[in-house]
């Protein structure tokens, strides 16, 4: 696979980066060997969090022997410079290594998370720290918000931007992504599948070779997968007519039911987690069942259902979603695979 530069980090990375969500859904063995066929395919850089579950640890197996050459990427969400910490050194414990190439604040999607970083003793202070140090050797950023995103890529404390961005999730390509190039942060494309909402790889990845500078992170679960996205990464780029059309048809049959999880329709006077309940189902295909089943998800659903229809959060959405309705298919859906797994 070709690798191309990573922003003003100089890291030379392949132009598909490894997701680290799904690996959570095999077994440990299973896991290890769906790593290890990425690796062997081309693909070096390999993006997880202290968040995912198990996928810290079993990235730390399959690498164990084969960290030269390898880009490792992790994450925390973590706001002050305490808990920053903890999770920075349970990242290294996880993975085994002794440093990690970028590390990055996690789904910073709103201003009191983005001061709260940016304050003395904070995690910012932390990451500067171990950077220092030589523990980590680049300093990124995730968010949803693009109003957020828009103000911290100029901000010059960040040298990646991890962001949503596929054919429906289109909206960075106007102003965010020349404004990562201007700057030199590197632009890392959150849910190229839309999270498992796009079936479609083909026109997925054909789309986001009209950005080159947009390096997609996919989450991979079986060898299938990466088998795929690295043929049509090696294939002739570009969309046919055709194929515009068809983009044209999902955007006009999904565009007014996907959610981009940008947060406006919060917060919601019942304690309704809204985006997460309207993302139930991209959730369902990459976590893991006893997690999305078990105690998280039915702590979400059961807050769900004392939703009163009372609209705010649709008066709030910028994309006019219908959220009450998607709010009740996707609890009414939630219980029926809990009711089919047992």
């Amino acid at each position: 696979m070709q690798r191309v530069i990573l922003g003003k980090t100089g890291l030379r990375v392949s132009q598909v980066a490894f997701g680290g969500i799904p690996i959570q859904r095999v077994d440990d063995q299973e896991a290890v060997r769906v790593i290890r066929h990425c690796l062997d395919l081309g693909v070096n850089f390999l993006d997880t969090a202290y968040g995912y579950g198990t996928s810290e640890e079993r990235i730390g197996r399959a690498i164990a022997g084969r960290r030269e050459g390898l880009v490792l990427a992790s994450k925390s969400p973590a706001r002050d410079g305490k808990t920053f910490r903890e999770h920075l050194d349970l990242s290294f414990q996880r993975l085994g290594v002794d440093r990690i190439d970028l590390y990055q604040f996690h789904n910073v999607s709103d201003r009191a998370a983005y001061e709260q970083i940016l304050a003395p003793g904070g995690a910012l202070d932390v990451a500067r720290e171990a950077k220092a140090a030589g523990r980590i050797g680049h300093i990124g950023i995730t968010s949803h918000s693009l109003e957020m995103a828009l103000e911290m890529v100029p901000s010059g404390h960040f040298e990646t931007l991890m962001f949503p961005f596929n054919f429906i999730t289109d909206e960075p390509a106007e102003r965010l992504l020349p404004l990562c190039e201007e700057h030199g942060v590197a632009f890392l494309s959150m849910k190229p599948m839309g999270g498992g909402m796009l079936e479609n790889a083909r026109l997925a990845f054909q789309f986001l070779r009209h950005y080159p500078a947009a390096i997609p992170v996919v989450g991979i679960e079986q060898q299938a997968e990466i088998d795929e996205i690295v043929s049509i990464m090696q294939s002739p780029a570009g969309l046919s007519d055709a194929d515009r059309a068809e983009i044209k048809r999902l955007r006009e049959e999904l565009g007014t039911r996907f959610c981009r999880r940008c947060g406006y329709c919060q917060p919601c006077e019942q304690g309704v987690d809204i985006s997460t309940v309207v993302n139930l189902r991209s959730f369902g295909k990459r976590f893991p069942r006893e997690r999305m089943y078990g105690e998280w998800g039915e702590t979400i659903v059961a807050k769900a259902e004392g939703c009163v229809e009372c609209g705010v959060c649709e008066s709030r959405c910028p994309y006019q979603l219908p959220i009450r309705e998607i709010i009740r298919e996707n609890v009414a859906w939630f219980r029926q695979e809990q009711a089919r797994l047992g």
